[in-house]
């Protein structure tokens, strides 16, 4: 038996989650899936929508990985389609592209995404990142979190992954609510990207990332008239305004 089938029968044996990779690059694929296996997850490379089709079929993903450039149907289609479909909807996804402009990013995030990494992408980072979205999905019981959250115009209830503002309910990606969720917890206080990064998304990642800063500029896209609760401390991060 080969080291990454040994991996899968010992994953598998103890109900590991299970993680998609839609890439359509033979290479790019087996080297992303054998870093995940070896990484002790459970990882399927599939070539297009209809492998991807029919593996979710099969069995439902706990996370699933997205190229934007596929053949037929591209990724962002094969995005809204997830967050449409019932049991794939809460699943959270990364967009994996060689597309680097703010303008992809945002569509993606725009459509639902939770997270996007662009290519080439070092192993390690990709891994730690994929392991930060499988435990963030993993809601919190609802005995250790408040029952609502209330800032301002905003208001949030952990418990049910819902808030409002001004009493329109927001339509938030997984890691926008989480990002509006640790900025409400802590009014008035203000956060590195840095350490944004480690308390949100849970990555040890040393610069060069505009993750934080993209869905910041999304949360107040849809605070709308709220936006400035957000605010920019120069030369530090953010904070939520109490």
């Amino acid at each position: 038996m080969s080291d990454i089938q040994d991996n899968e029968a010992k994953t598998a044996s103890r109900g590991a989650d299970m993680v998609y990779y839609v890439e359509d690059d033979d290479n790019i694929r087996e080297l992303t899936v054998y870093a995940l296996t070896q990484a002790g997850i459970e990882a399927k490379g599939l070539r297009d929508d209809i492998e991807f089709r029919g593996a979710c079929e099969r069995r439902t993903p706990d996370a699933i990985l997205l190229d934007i450039m596929l053949p037929g149907t591209d990724g962002l289609q094969i995005l809204h389609r997830i967050r449409h479909t019932p049991n794939l909807a809460k699943v959270p996804v990364m967009m994996l592209t060689a597309k680097d402009t703010e303008l992809d990013t945002v569509r993606a995030l725009d459509d639902g995404a939770d997270d996007y990494l662009a290519k080439p992408f070092g192993m390690m980072e990709m891994v730690s990142r994929v392991r930060a979205l499988l435990r963030r999905s993993r809601i919190e019981p609802a005995e250790t979190q408040p029952s609502v959250l209330s800032v301002g115009a905003i208001e949030l209830w952990p418990s049910r992954r819902e808030a409002t503002v001004d009493g329109e309910e927001l339509t938030l990606t997984m890691r926008e609510f989480d990002l509006l969720e640790f900025l409400m917890k802590s009014p008035g206080e203000v956060f590195s990207r840095e350490e944004l990064l480690q308390r949100v998304w849970g990555w040890d990642f040393d610069g060069g990332s505009r993750t934080v800063d993209v869905h910041v500029q999304q949360l107040r896209s849809k605070l709308g008239s709220h936006a400035d609760l957000i605010e920019t401390v120069r030369g530090v991060g953010y904070r939520l305004r109490g």
